[in-house]
Formats: structure tokens, sequence, C-alpha cells
């Protein structure tokens, strides 16, 4: 059989631990037969990142800006115990956040929807795809304890020598308590506004934002009116065209929605909101294991794609005494694809990113035909019989050979 010529490079960024190893698999066995395609390698593993200062990492999100197209294994994010393990030189960021200050752009996260794994909430029977502006807010806030009575303030003063503005927080009184102040950019607004609503677009998904635009008026009432600015000026006639929509919600009517309807849209959230949501969807729909995570710039240019789960170190363990695991290879595997579907549509051959939807697919298939890791059967039941993780991947094999035959 001919292999499909994928024309222009993919950026392969290689990761750490269970996840390591299984993507080798990926790589040899569901991919190369079939591409034929360029990758420019960067061993992201904690021992190169280590050995290269963390070069590495710039490096790898500025071959995935220059090429369009990323794939990523998951990685160690280190904490003390992983410095000690690894004699680390320091305890070096997430790769993940250097990759996403590097590109910009909204890290979108979408179930994988199998119809035999249970979901907590059976009416979600089309994905909930939750965009995260992952950019600001608490995340680069500057936060301290108030030690005892006095006033907090916050001061803007303007670069052009105008007259500062100071406002007061509060009056604490004895005892003290917290304080914060927390910022985002316009233009990063801008950018998430876009990236969302591109995304709406490319999904054919309607669009909803939600803010407490009631409480920070302010704040959150930039985003909306952002939000709303974009959409009439940029985007209104295609979504029309496309019989799609946009709305801004209060987040907590968005929240009550989400549980009543069942999928289908793009629910783009500020930074905190993002984090929390994608998790409460990830589980209503059954597995952290099926979900996938694809970051995008505002453009709707570059994409990298990205396994949204850890290292599955447990396994890993077990992996090194020589023992059989059972680690779901499926987001990995939808990392793979996402970026390959990306690659096809920027280069526009039609017949790489059919191979990534096969392989996809060949995925949800083979699940629903019975053949599943642990994680998996433990959702269906205590009946329902697993594979190691060798024998699952192997009847995917065979399964993406037959699609392809």
């Amino acid at each position: 059989m001919a292999k499909i010529k994928v024309d222009n490079p993919v950026v392969e960024l290689d990761g750490d631990e269970m996840t390591r190893i299984i993507w080798q698999f990926i790589k040899d066995q569901l991919i190369l037969p079939y591409l034929d395609v360029e990758l420019e390698y960067y061993d992201l593993g904690i021992e190169h990142r280590d050995a290269t200062d963390d070069q590495v990492t710039i490096d790898a999100a500025n071959a995935i800006k220059r090429h369009g197209v990323g794939v990523k294994c998951a990685t160690i994010t280190p904490d003390e115990a992983r410095v000690e393990e690894f004699g680390l030189k320091k305890m070096w960021r997430s790769p993940n956040g250097t990759i996403r200050n590097i590109l910009g752009g909204v890290i979108f996260r979408e179930p994988i929807i199998i119809s035999n794994i249970p979901r907590l909430v059976p009416s979600w029977t089309k994905p909930i795809v939750i965009g995260r502006h992952a950019f600001g807010d608490q995340y680069r806030a500057t936060d301290f304890r108030v030690p005892g009575a006095g006033t907090v303030t916050i001061t803007y003063t303007p670069d052009d020598g105008a007259e500062p503005m100071q406002l007061e927080v509060a009056r604490f009184p004895e005892g003290g308590g917290v304080a914060m102040g927390m910022y985002n950019f316009t233009q990063s607004i801008e950018d998430f506004a876009r990236a969302s609503l591109a995304y709406g677009l490319r999904r054919h998904y309607p669009v909803y934002l939600s803010t407490k635009n009631t409480i920070l008026k302010a704040y959150d009432g930039l985003f909306k009116d952002i939000f709303a600015e974009v959409y009439e000026k940029d985007f209104k006639a295609e979504y029309e065209a496309a019989g799609l929509t946009y709305e801004h919600r209060l987040i907590d009517d968005m929240v009550a929605a989400a549980l009543k309807w069942e999928g289908g849209y793009v629910w783009a959230c500020k930074n905190y909101d993002g984090d929390v949501q994608s998790d409460t969807v990830a589980q209503g729909f059954g597995s952290l294991g099926l979900m996938t995570s694809v970051l995008m710039t505002p453009d709707g240019k570059t994409v990298e794609a990205e396994a949204a789960h850890g290292t599955v170190t447990r396994h890993y363990r077990q992996h090194q005494q020589g023992k059989p695991t059972s680690t779901n290879p499926i987001a990995s595997i939808y990392a793979w694809t996402g970026g390959l579907k990306h690659r096809g549509l920027l280069d526009s051959t039609p017949a790489v990113t059919a191979f990534a939807e096969t392989l996809e697919r060949v995925c949800v298939e083979t699940v629903e035909a019975g053949h599943m890791t642990k994680d998996l059967a433990l959702l269906v039941g205590p009946d329902q019989a697993w594979q190691t993780t060798e024998e699952f991947l192997a009847a995917l094999d065979e399964g993406l050979q037959a699609a392809q035959g």
C-alpha cells in the first residue's frame, strides 16, 4: 500500500514515563507505516529539558510557530520530589505554560464520545468543547496577606506622564486578611474572542461566553464587550450564513443550562472558569483519558495538539518492574490525529485529514466492539473484559489496517 504524502513537516514533542512509551508505539505502528511525513523531533523528556536549561521547550514552540502544526506527548511538570528524583538543576516551569506563552491562543478541550462508555451526565450526547483563555486573571495575580489594620489601594501610573489613578480596595480592621490584584490585557481578550469564534466556525458549533459581569462590571464587562465587538465586526456574517449563533451568558446560568442541554457547542471560559469546567466536563463524559486538547492561535493557523492527561506514573512504575500495564492510549492518539487534521487543512491535502479521521473512527469502533483498557472497562462494569496496553494497541493496529486496506 502506497503511503500518503504529508507535504509539510509536523513538529513532534516527545514526553515522559508511560506516555512516552505509548507515544513511540503509536508513531511506529499507527502513523509511520501509513504516512510519508517529515517529523521535526524535540525531546521534552524531563532529563533533556534539564540538560538544555529548558531551551528545548522554547525551540520546540518556535518550530510549531514556523510549521503551523505540533503534536505533544504528556510531560512531567516537576515539583520538589521530581527535582530530587531526577537531580534537576531547578524546578522547571510547565512546558505547556512555556509553549502557550510563546504561541498565544486558546486551549480547546473536547471529550471523545464512545457509545458504550457510561456518562455521569447521560443527556450529554454531543461534545461540549471548553475554550479556556489561558492568560492572566488568578494565574498571574499578585496576592498577599494583609498583616493588620490599614488600607489597601491599587494605583495606575500612565506611561505618558498623566495623573495617576488611585483606587481604595479596602480598609482592613485589626487581624488584617488577604488581598489580590489581578489583570488581563485588551489584546489578549481580543485574541481569545477571535480564537473561540474561529473554532466555533471550524467545528460548526454555536459559541457561548460565560462571565460574572453583573458583579465584576468593569473586569468581566470588558470580556463581554470585546466578544460582542469582535463577533459583530468579523464573524456575524459567517455565523449567520452557517446557521450558527454567538451568545453571552452569566456563568451560573450557563452551568445550569449545560447540565440540561445535550452538548454540541463551544463554551468560552475565562482562565479560572476554564480550568474548573474542563475537569467537570471531562468527568461528566466519563473519563479524563477520553479528552482531546488543542491549542489554537487567534488566526486559526497554528495548532498544537496534546494528550490532556499526565504521564501515568503509576503504570510506568509497573512497566519498570516488567509487569504488564493497561494504559489507555486514546488521548495520545488523538494528539497525533488533531495535528494531522490541521496539517491536511493547511496543506489542502484531504487524504491526510481523512487518514486522521479514519484512525479516530477506529479508536471509537474498537472500544465499541468491546476491546478496551482497564480504566474504561471499570466504567462499563465488573463483567467487562479488558486488555493490556500492548493488546489494545495491537487491536487498534489491526482495525486501522482493515480500514486502510
